[in-house]
Formats: structure tokens, C-alpha cells, sequence
């Protein structure tokens, strides 16, 4: 028994010299391997920003601002082989176990980028299919340039002149390639055009802080004015009378994309039962909130019956009376840099994160040309140049609004909805994370970003801040807060219906309007927007579930030991990874 004993120690001794002897070799090869991944990511970068110069604006690489895209069919059918090429590179040349952990991440990410735009180009074919698109390379990469780059002025006004002249060749694109696109994608793709049109007659030299007689964007943008009225007499006479096309994009066809976009684990089926479930828990809390608010804005006045329909009538009459608070378009983005303050204070008081110092988020007005689509968006510093400005730009209605549509625009973002949105778009939502990103080593997670991670996270942190303490327990702003929570919810469900099912625009207004407590004009919004694309709808409702399970999950494991601000800035110097893998690295 004792020799047995003697031969295991020694054998055991042994294995550790061995282990102690290549530990150091294989951690030498882990390094190699991870080397050789960042220099063929870094030259696969560098050849897509020479082929897409608007994507290398976006990215903050300003080597070909002066330039604009190729979007020629030749040029988009050699960019798909390409991408089929470089997928095969990297599954042949690129042993995912030689890695490290992060590394593995990083590859998984950039060949999942790959197939899911492989896929897109052979299955929605945008520029076939939307002509809109063709309306961001001409007016948006310009817009883009003279707010967000670093450059001096006098460069980008260069740049910008440059690029303007490039934009006739991207109308003849646009004629070359348009097909049968569905009539809605034609129509709003008409009415973008007349803002785009309206931002190079007059708004691009405000923007610029140019002198529309002296400045060198004078002549060029004449141009892109004629060329942008011949786009729009395109669309209007060729174009309008062969739009077609569905703009339903069919249950198979959807289950395959939402699950590429997603990059979670889910099916379709398991988000759109999620979702249904969901939307019923948070009706029911939004009850209870409206009920404590009754007797204080309708004095004397009998609570409804506490039926579907009596506790609906309740929450429905509560937020009606809610609404009325409000600014107006001339007081909209004061309003709002108002809120932030508060917001921010509340931040740094409640340790909720440590905020970006120093503070680069600038609140705008949103451009005309941008107005009718959302209320409002959040320009983050681009991934290669961050210390550019991030722009939180508010919308006042399109001026082109009547009264009664503009008073109900400010009834759905009253003063209480305000706050909310400026919860998720800057402070601590889009605008906070997305400069964590910008600070995280790996590029391939700065650039090749998740849409779940980052609209989950904003969703998460409207929740998070209210049971923080923000408001001080104001049930009017939590009411609102849930509102907003049952949109991101009940958006899964508009996502689905609309592409997978027959579901009317009548149903659908009812979905939003009679379940989600929605204005006419805000859910009319939103249904044209579910039109127009297809499972972005669905990662605010995802991606949230995803960060409330984590939190859930890591608080109880840490118990007394959890620590907020820690928790959060955790998970985002993780960057804007695909959230199935924050379990797994955020422990």
C-alpha cells in the first residue's frame, strides 16, 4: 500500500513538470493564434472600409470621406463572392480551438457577421427592393461627415463637397438595380427624397456653418439637387406604377432571419410565445400602478369595474389625463437637456455606473430630412475615431403635420415619456454603453456589433433606473415607463404577426392602440414601420430578457457580495457581444 503510494506521488509529480514545462509552449501558441486573427481582421477591415467609404466614415476611419460606395450590380455581386471567400478563409485557415476564450468569441462573431450577410444579400435583396436605401448614401454619409468627424472644418467641408459630387452615380445605380419594391418602400422613399432634396438646397450650409454663396458645397450640391429630382420623377413615373412587390416577408423566411439577426439561441416560436405571456404580466402591473393614480386625477369619480375591459378603460384614461403635460417643438430638445441633467445626477449619486468623462453627447434637433420615423436616435462616436461627438437628436413632429397629429405626438412623449426615452437613447442607455464599447480592445467586438445587446441594454436600464430611485417613487413616471416596456414587448408580437401571419393594419392598430395604450398616430407610426423592415422589432423585447435573467441570476449568486455599479460596467466592458454569450463571461 505504501509503495502503491510512493509510485502515485511520483507519477503525479511527473504529469506536474510536464504540465509546468508546455503550460508556457501552449500559452505562447494561444498568443500566436490570437495574433493571427486580429491581423486578418485588421486587413479585412481595411479592405472593407476602401470598398464601402461610407462604412469607413461610420467606423470613424476618414481615409475616404472624400469618396462614396460603388453600389453598382457588379460591385455588389463581387462583394457577395467576397464575402463567401473570406468565410472559407477563415473556416479553413483559423483553428478555433488553437484560441483563447475571448478570441473563440471574437472569430464566432465575425463569421456569424459573414454568413448572416451572405444571407441578406441573397435573400432581401435591399437594393433591389428598397429605394431608400440608396437615399442614406446620398444624403445620411453626408450628414454623418460635417456632425461626427474629427477633422478640421475646412476637411470636411472638402470631403463633403467631394463625396456630393458622387451622388449622381448612386441614383445610377438606383436605376439600374431597383425591381419590383413593395408600393409602401416606393412611397416613403418618394416623400425622404423631397428632405433630402430640401437639406442640399438649405440645410446642409447651416449644418456646416458655410456661406451658400462662398462655400465649395455651393456647386455640388446644385447638383445633387438635380440629380435627387430626376431620383424622385424616377420613383414617382417608373418605379411607383411596378411597386409589387410583398412587403410580408413569410413565416420561413422570417424564422431563418430572426434567428441570423437575433444571434441568441431563440426561435421565432419561443420569442413570439415569450412575448405574448410578457405583454399580459405588464398590462396587469400598469393596472395597479393607474389604480393608485385614479383618485388623484379624477376626484370623485368611481374606479371602472375590475374587468379586461374596466381595468383597461383605467389605465387608458389615467395616461389620457398624463399626457397633457407636455412641452412644445420650439421647448423640445431644452426639455430634454433638462431631464439629462437630472438623469445624470441621479447616476452619480446612486453609484448606478461610472459615467464617460469627458462627456462627448451632444443633444440635437433632428434634421427635417431624418423626421417621421422615430422620435428620436442616438449617433454614437464612431468605433476608430472615439473621441468624435455621439448626437442624441430629438424630433419635434415633421412641420408638415397638421395641428391635431402634432398634439398627439406631444401627448405620447409628454414630460413623463420624455424622461424615458432620454433613459434609453443617452443616460445610461445608448449613448453610455456604446461609449464602453468604443473602449473595449477587441475591434472585432467594436465594430461588428449586436443590435440585441444594445437595445436590450437601453430597455433594461429604463427598469433599472426608476427601482434605483429615480422620479422618487412618481407613479405617473413609472406608469409611463411600463407603457414604454409593454411598446418594446408588444413591437415582438407586431414583428411577428405582420410578416408571419395575415394580420391586418386594422388588427394591428388595435394590437398597439387597444393592448398598448398607444395614440392613433404613434401606433399608425409603428405599423408602417413594421412594414418597412423586418425582425429589428423584435430585439428591444430579446435583449431586455436577456440583461433582466443575468442580472437575476448574478445578484443571487453574489448575494450580499452583488454590487451594482460593478454588475453593470462588467457586462459592458464586455462590448456589444451577442448576448448569448454574457452568462458565460459575466459570472
Amino acid at each position: 500500500m505504501f509503495r502503491c503510494t510512493q509510485y502515485l506521488l511520483i507519477a503525479l509529480g511527473l504529469a506536474m513538470l510536464s504540465w509546468c514545462l508546455n503550460a508556457p509552449i501552449q500559452a505562447q501558441e494561444t498568443a500566436q493564434a490570437d495574433a493571427r486573427l486580429s491581423v486578418r481582421f485588421q486587413e479585412w477591415l481595411d479592405d472593407q472600409c476602401k470598398r464601402h467609404p461610407m462604412f469607413a466614415t461610420y467606423l470613424g476611419n476618414h481615409d475616404y470621406d472624400h469618396l462614396l460606395d460603388d453600389l453598382s450590380p457588379e460591385a455588389r455581386a463581387e462583394d457577395l463572392q467576397n464575402d463567401k471567400k473570406v468565410l472559407a478563409e477563415l473556416q479553413q485557415q483559423l483553428d478555433l480551438k488553437s484560441l483563447s476564450r475571448n478570441a473563440q468569441i471574437d472569430l464566432e462573431i465575425w463569421q456569424h457577421f459573414l454568413e448572416y450577410r451572405i444571407w441578406q444579400a441573397t435573400n432581401s435583396n435591399d437594393f433591389a427592393n428598397d429605394p431608400r436605401v440608396y437615399l442614406t448614401y446620398a444624403s445620411d454619409s453626408v450628414f454623418t461627415l460635417l456632425t461626427q468627424s474629427t477633422l478640421p472644418k475646412h476637411r470636411n467641408v472638402e470631403n463633403a463637397a467631394k463625396r456630393i459630387a458622387k451622388i449622381p452615380s448612386v441614383v445610377q445605380a438606383a436605376k439600374q438595380s431597383i425591381g419590383k419594391p413593395p408600393k409602401i418602400l416606393t412611397e416613403i422613399a418618394i416623400k425622404r427624397t423631397d428632405g433630402a432634396i430640401a437639406f442640399y438646397e438649405s440645410d446642409i450650409f447651416k449644418l456646416a456653418e458655410e456661406s451658400p454663396q462662398l462655400s465649395p458645397l455651393q456647386g455640388p450640391s446644385r447638383s445633387a439637387v438635380a440629380s435627387l429630382k430626376d431620383y424622385k420623377k424616377f420613383l414617382e413615373e417608373d418605379v411607383l406604377p411596378r411597386s409589387s412587390g410583398d412587403w410580408r416577408f413569410g413565416k420561413d423566411k422570417f424564422a431563418k432571419k430572426l434567428e441570423l439577426e437575433l444571434d441568441a439561441g431563440l426561435t421565432a416560436d419561443e420569442v413570439i410565445q415569450a412575448a405574448n405571456s410578457e405583454a399580459d404580466r405588464v398590462e396587469q402591473e400598469m393596472y395597479y400602478v393607474a389604480k393608485q393614480l385614479w383618485h388623484t386625477l379624477f376626484v370623485g369619480q368611481a374606479l371602472p369595474p375590475d374587468d379586461q375591459q374596466g381595468r383597461r378603460d383605467t389605465i387608458r384614461k389615467v395616461l389620457g389625463e398624463l399626457g397633457k403635460e407636455h412641452g412644445k417643438p420650439e421647448t423640445l430638445v431644452k426639455d430634454a437637456q433638462q431631464t439629462v441633467e437630472a438623469i445624470k445626477a441621479m447616476i452619480v449619486q446612486k453609484k448606478i455606473l461610472t459615467l464617460p468623462d469627458p462627456d462627448q453627447c451632444d443633444i440635437i434637433e433632428m434634421p427635417e430630412f431624418q423626421r417621421g420615423f422615430s422620435a428620436a436616435y442616438l449617433n454614437p462616436a464612431p468605433a476608430l475615431d472615439p473621441n468624435a461627438k455621439s448626437l442624441y437628436a430629438i424630433s419635434p413632429p415633421p412641420t408638415d403635420w397638421p395641428t391635431e397629429r402634432q398634439e398627439a405626438f406631444f401627448k405620447e412623449y409628454n414630460k413623463y415619456m420624455l424622461q424615458i426615452l432620454t433613459i434609453h437613447e443617452a443616460y445610461p442607455g445608448h449613448y453610455v454603453q456604446l461609449d464602453y464599447s468604443n473602449r473595449v480592445r477587441s475591434p472585432i467586438r467594436k465594430i461588428l456589433s449586436s443590435g440585441v445587446f444594445a437595445e436590450g441594454w437601453a430597455v433594461y436600464t429604463e427598469q433599472m433606473m426608476l427601482d434605483q430611485g429615480y422620479g422618487n417613487g412618481d407613479l405617473a413616471l413609472r406608469l409611463h415607463q411600463l407603457k414604454f416596456y409593454l411598446r418594446a414587448v408588444l413591437n415582438a408580437i407586431l414583428d411577428y404577426s405582420v410578416h408571419c401571419t395575415p394580420m391586418t393594419d386594422e388588427q394591428a392598430m388595435e394590437l398597439l392602440v387597444g393592448r398598448g395604450y398607444q395614440t392613433e398616430a404613434e401606433a399608425y407610426g409603428k405599423v408602417q414601420r413594421a412594414k418597412q423592415s423586418s425582425c429589428q422589432l423584435s430585439t428591444y423585447f430579446v435583449g431586455r430578457t436577456a440583461f433582466y435573467r443575468l442580472r437575476q441570476s448574478v445578484q443571487r449568486a453574489r448575494g450580499e457580495n452583488f454590487n451594482l455599479q460593478e454588475f453593470h460596467e462588467q457586462v459592458l466592458n464586455c462590448g456589444t457581444i451577442p448576448v448569448k454569450y454574457l452568462p458565460e463571461l459575466v459570472r
